[in-house]
Formats: C-alpha cells, structure tokens, sequence
C-alpha cells in the first residue's frame, strides 16, 4: 500500500503528517521522546492494544516498546489491563494533559523550595583558590530536549535581578504558560516585558499580567524568532529544526555581543510597536 507524503502511518492508521507533528512538538515539550509520542497517539486513538500490536504499529522493536509503555506508566497517562496478553490504553488527551502538568507544576515548586537549603549546604564545602581572570569568559551552551531548555529558561527567570525581555511566536508562548514560566515572571520583582502575537487563541494566558508589559508583535516579524534576555548579561535563544526533527534545542550564551544584538533587535521592535491594551478589552 503506497503511503502518501503527507501521511504518516501508524499500523493501519493513516494521520495527516502536519496535524500529527504540530501534537508531537506540543507533547515534546511535557518531556515525552518521539517513540513515547508515537506510542501514545496510537493507543489514545487506537484504542487499547497489546504490546506485541503496538511495535508492530509504530515500527519499534517490541523490547523497546516495553520500555515505552512503562515509562508512560510512570508518568501516569498510560494504564495496563490484567487481562491476558495485557492490553494498554492512554488517558483521555484532557486528562493526560493535566496530569503532566500537575507532575511538571510538583517538580518545579520541588525545585524551588529545595535550592536555598542546597544552596546552604555547597556553600559549607570550601573552593578550592584558583587565578581567576578579571573578564569572564564567555560561555556558550547547546541546550537539547524540552527538560534542559526548561529549566534553564527558570534558571534565567528566578536569578534576573532587573528584568527578563521575551519575543516569541504564539505556540512558544502557550509553551511558556504549560510550563508556568509566566507565572514565574509575575512572582519574580523585576521589570519584564514581552512581545508576541496576540489572538483570541492566546489571550487568555495574558490575562493576569500588567498590560502595559506586553506588546503585541508585528506580523512583518518571522514566526521562528524566539528568544530570552536576562539582566543584559545572558541571552538564550531558540533553534528551530528543519524536517520531521521537532526535538526542543536552544543556545544559551553570556557573550556581551550576542546579547547586545538580541537587545538591540528586542528595544528597537518594542520602541515600533504601539501598546495594544485594547486587544484585551
């Protein structure tokens, strides 16, 4: 059977290639691999199946799905039957949704709640003295993976001492807000301010920020400019992969001429965009 180029097949299941990758990049960014998406989607509109049906379907070799299967077990969005031969079923894609949230939201205030008494702790082990240069080096840093992406945006947030600036496309935004980094911009007292789309899509995840801290992006800028600036002294910005390859990556660097080129770019789109208050009347 002759599969279309926009298909992709999973078994006997045909799924419209775009609307199948646009639910992987979303689900990626909840920690799922691509193998763990596959998985998910077939059963969860499939139905339950076995574990020998489901490699066959998704074309991984059955002792990897098993591995598959217990790991969205751990996450609690897969369930096993006691029938035999065992059968698997995903969660309603609603609930599945809110139980990752729910374990992202629990890491993440985990987290926070554990890094004073860490902090605490490394600092009564003495450093060893080393010949330090006045200029700091210049980092750079190849972030892979929604997990590390995440969590060193957070890092950014909860270390600014005088503001964060954000540009991003809507989809990074509604990312943004799964993964309560908006949240952590309106906890945090620093100065912020964010440029993206703004649409009924969207506007709901603005509703509890300062107006005057957001500006709606211009249509004239590319979708696949997303980036974050902290203090003027770290910088981390996205990078969008071409093909089927929707794995989170971003580049975080402390260089002073990287950064400059991200603010420079960020003041002067804000400074020409007018405030749009009345898109949320």
């Amino acid at each position: 059977m002759e599969i279309a180029p926009n298909t992709v097949q999973l078994g006997m299941f045909p799924v419209d290639r775009a609307d199948f990758e646009e639910i992987k990049e979303y689900l990626t960014t909840f920690g799922l691999t691509p193998n763990q998406i596959k998985v998910f989607f077939y059963i969860g509109k499939i139905g339950a199946k076995t574990a020998s049906d489901i490699a066959k379907a998704v074309n991984v070799p059955r002792s990897e799905t098993y591995h598959l299967l217990t790991a969205l077990q751990n996450k609690g969005i897969v369930e096993a039957s006691f029938q035999h031969p065992i059968q698997f079923s995903a969660l309603p894609i609603k609930q599945a949704v809110n139980v990752l949230i729910r374990t992202e939201t629990e890491r993440l205030n985990k987290l926070k709640k554990s890094a004073p008494e860490l902090e605490k702790i490394w600092s009564k082990v003495p450093e060893a003295t080393t010949q330090q240069d006045d200029d700091e080096e210049e980092k750079f840093k190849v972030l892979q993976g929604g997990n590390q992406v995440n969590s060193k945006i957070f890092d950014m947030i909860l270390n600014a001492k005088k503001e964060c600036r954000i540009l991003g496309s809507e989809k990074d935004f509604m990312k943004f807000y799964h993964a309560n980094f908006l949240e952590a911009l309106e906890e945090r007292e620093i100065d912020y301010k964010l440029l993206t789309p703004i649409s009924k899509k969207s506007m709901h995840i603005f509703e509890d920020i300062e107006k005057s801290k957001i500006k709606k992006l211009c249509s004239s800028v590319k979708e696949n400019l997303c980036f974050l600036i902290k203090d003027d002294d770290e910088v981390l910005f996205f990078i969008k992969n071409e093909g089927n390859n929707k794995e989170m990556r971003a580049i975080w660097t402390n260089s002073e001429t990287i950064i400059y080129s991200k603010a420079l770019l960020f003041n002067s789109i804000w400074s020409k965009t007018d405030s749009n208050e009345e898109e949320f009347q």
